[in-house]
């Protein structure tokens, strides 16, 4: 039986891919192997984001050039986001790769590995789904992006929005719920756009309708999303996270600067002022929502004024969790064409830190109201004898408490805090100290 192996690098919807494409070959017969060396069939699932994913795959593919170049006989296959419209360049400095695939183009993959589909059976994507591996798992719901930021090549790798059918997107939710999965995450480069290209009978919907009918799915507790985009985030998504039972009062929304003049270089395509109304209108339906965000510090021409003005948002903001990253020119995008990258590389070190150390304040400061209370949390594994899960606003949970719990919602009693996790103990469970 042939066997296949899969290293995923990037982000959630990279993981979202590998799972489908996985589940996609053991459907055709296929069986995963556990390490590389013993696949016939050798996949990477690449991230562009930032060069320091292209240099892990490229590390990938050096490992398997030379097992290629001892004599192995394999094939190797090379999808996501590093691979665009053209592969000259990639096929010229690699020429030992098999096949190169886009992001969701899984047939040119079975093609080049042999496997023969019978057409006459039917579509098979959209009817094959993964086998969770746990009680969470990934669903993208919206592909691509059209917002184009001048600093991201994520439009130009995935192409321009496309939803899913709700009819597909609760299909695979009843699949997943059948098979264990209690919290699901609807996944989109910007989730809100969900639904703004769909005609016919789903004319009009959004992702609040998604979020409708997962509430009506058996076994789904939780329900959660991103990444949000502001302008995409209407007050009728606001509400429905604010009045559906299952779904998480959390909400993961980049800002990247917090000075109007770099949102412009960006092409962002708001302001600070239109951000912070949408915080103050999730606010004021969900006084204890958890926001998290990204920052791109050191982006071409900022100022030491432009990052002093980000510095005030996220302190006036007080986010729950703070994403940041060095800006980090990308071939092909308008940015790497246009803007040179001019802040010296110290200089964005410096910026790190300051962000770096103000998400430890702000999350230390909020994670510490938790001491002393009960929080629901969701068990996700169980290593050691001890449990970790997360509660509803996303923070991780370790703590100790009775066996064999995971895929349940248990009650926590918090006892520790940190910036990036909550300790604790069962509520109920006994717990034993060594004198």
């Amino acid at each position: 039986m042939p066997a296949f192996h899969i290293w995923t690098l990037g982000c959630q919807m990279n993981v979202a891919d590998s799972l489908k494409l996985a589940a996609g070959l053991e459907r055709l017969g296929w069986t995963e192997a556990a390490e590389y060396t013993e696949a016939g069939l050798v996949v990477i699932n690449t991230c562009s984001v930032r060069q320091h994913a292209e240099d892990r795959a490229y590390g990938r593919l050096h490992t398997l050039r030379q097992r290629r170049e001892a004599g192995a006989q394999f094939q190797i296959a090379v999808m996501g986001c590093m691979v665009g419209p053209k592969t000259d360049d990639l096929q010229r400095r690699f020429p030992f790769v098999d096949v190169w695939a886009r992001p969701q183009e899984f047939d040119p993959i079975l093609a080049k590995a042999g496997v023969v589909r019978d057409a006459s059976e039917g579509e098979f994507w959209t009817e094959t789904f993964a086998t969770p591996t746990g009680p969470t798992a990934y669903i993208p719901v919206v592909h691509g992006c059209d917002k184009f930021c001048t600093y991201c090549i994520v439009p130009l790798r995935r192409g321009r929005e496309r939803s899913r059918p709700i009819v597909d997107v609760l299909a695979e939710v009843r699949h997943l719920a059948e098979h264990g999965v209690r919290e699901v995450t609807l996944l989109g480069q910007t989730v809100e756009a969900y639904g703004h290209d769909l005609g016919g009978a789903d004319a009009g919907a959004d992702l609040a309708t998604l979020f409708e009918g997962i509430e009506r799915i058996d076994g789904i507790a939780r329900t959660r999303f991103l990444t949000s985009y502001p302008k995409d985030m209407t007050d009728r998504i606001i509400d429905a996270v604010a009045d559906l039972p299952k779904v998480c009062e959390h909400f993961n929304i980049p800002v990247q600067s917090g000075d109007d003049a770099v949102l412009a270089r960006m092409r962002r395509g708001y302001s600070v002022a239109e951000y912070e109304e949408r915080v103050a209108r999730i606010r004021s339906r969900m006084p204890d929502v958890a926001l998290a965000t990204d920052v791109i510090v050191g982006s071409p021409g900022e100022t030491d004024e432009e990052f002093r003005n980000t510095v005030g948002l996220l302190e006036r903001t007080g986010f729950d969790v703070i994403h940041v990253a060095a800006y980090s020119p990308r071939p092909g995008t308008f940015a790497y064409r246009n803007q040179p990258d001019d802040v010296p590389t110290e200089v964005k070190r410096e910026r790190l830190q300051v962000i770096e150390a103000l998400h430890a304040a702000s999350a230390g400061r909020i994670n510490a109201r938790l001491v002393g209370r009960s929080v629901e949390v969701l068990v996700e594994r169980e290593q050691e004898g001890r449990l970790t899960g997360r509660i509803r606003g996303g923070q991780l949970v370790h703590f100790d408490g009775y066996r064999n719990l995971v895929g349940n919602l248990v009650d926590v009693s918090v006892t520790e805090a940190t910036p990036w996790s909550l300790q604790g103990q069962q509520a109920g469970a006994l717990s034993f100290s060594v004198v």
